[in-house]
This record gives structure tokens, sequence and C-alpha cells, in this order.
């Protein structure tokens, strides 16, 4: 899969630079440091996407919070989703709290419902989302995110957190992989 994934990343597009990506990072956090300034907001990363953005994003909000994980899996290192595999689940307690879910990105959308849904069945009394890339699809989906840093067409994506056949999620900028890749 490395091999394959190097030769994706030669023939990559940059769709948008570092600089780009951490003003919309910057932009993002002033946007939830209005939102959620007093809600002393549990920040749910998802794992594994979210990690680079959630680290981003956390040293840039100035409200008390407190860190959890989740990790609610449908493409396990393939660049095609399947169905919903719950890897991990919240230890913190999520009834009465408002909770900021932070993913790479909103793709089809389902993945993030369906922890917005499980973060409401668990009694949370509010459900935020932010996510880097809100990826246009052409169709609708079933959630929409509170806070996106950058909106990018739909082909396959890699870099600040996001993957390709597993590699990737390190790589500074966003990338795109050629259609024939």
């Amino acid at each position: 899969m490395l091999k394959e994934f190097q030769q994706m990343q030669e023939n990559a597009d940059l769709i948008h630079d570092e600089q780009t990506v951490e003003a919309a990072l910057d932009n993002m956090a002033a946007d939830i440091n209005i939102e959620l300034a007093d809600s002393n907001p549990l920040v749910l990363c998802v794992i594994n996407g979210g990690i680079v953005v959630a680290g981003k994003l956390l040293t840039r909000l100035t409200m008390p919070l407190t860190i959890d994980a989740i990790n609610a899996s449908r493409y396990r290192n393939q660049t095609f989703g399947g169905g919903i595999e719950w890897i991990l689940k919240p230890r913190s307690i999520l009834e009465d709290r408002i909770v900021l879910i932070v993913d790479d990105i909103l793709d089809e959308g389902i993945t993030l419902a369906t922890i917005h849904e499980y973060c409401i069945e668990q009694g949370a009394r509010a459900v935020y989302s932010a996510v880097l890339i809100d990826k246009k699809i052409g169709r609708d989906k079933p959630i929409k995110a509170d806070f996106v840093g950058l909106e990018t067409e739909n082909r396959y994506l890699f870099g600040y957190g996001m993957d390709c056949k597993g590699y990737g999620r390190n790589v500074a900028g966003i990338y795109a992989c050629k259609e024939n890749s």
C-alpha cells in the first residue's frame, strides 16, 4: 500500500495549501469561540481523521473544555465507504453536556450523522459539529456541519487528517488524488 500511496501522492493535485488550511482553522476557532463561549463543551475527536484537525483546533479554542474520542468508521483504509463499525465510544458522560464533534471531512455525512445521533441518544443537551472540509457531492446529506473550514469538489482527498489507503494524514495541505490513480 505504501508504494501505491507514494505513486498517488506524486500525481495528486494541491487543492488547499498549508497557509489556506491554517487560516480556515483560525476562522473556525473564532466562530466556535463565539458560539460556545460559556458552554464548557465536551470536544469529541473523531478518530482517526479528526486527530490532526482537533489537535490544531484545540489550541485555538479559549473556553474551558474537556476532550474525549469516538471512532465510528466507514472507510477502514479503503477509498470507499461501507457500513458503520463502532470501534471506540467515549468514556465521558454525555448526558446534559454540550458536545462538539470534530472531524476531518464531511463527505456523504453518514458517519457524522451516526455520531450526532449517538450523542443525542446519550442525553447530550446540544450537539455541534466542526469539520475541516465539506465535500460538495451534488446531493443532500443527512447532516450539515455547524462549523466548516473549507469546501472542496467531490474528489478523493488526503492531508490534514484525511488519508489515502491509510497514508497521508500527516501531509500539510489538502491534496486530491487523480481520477485514474
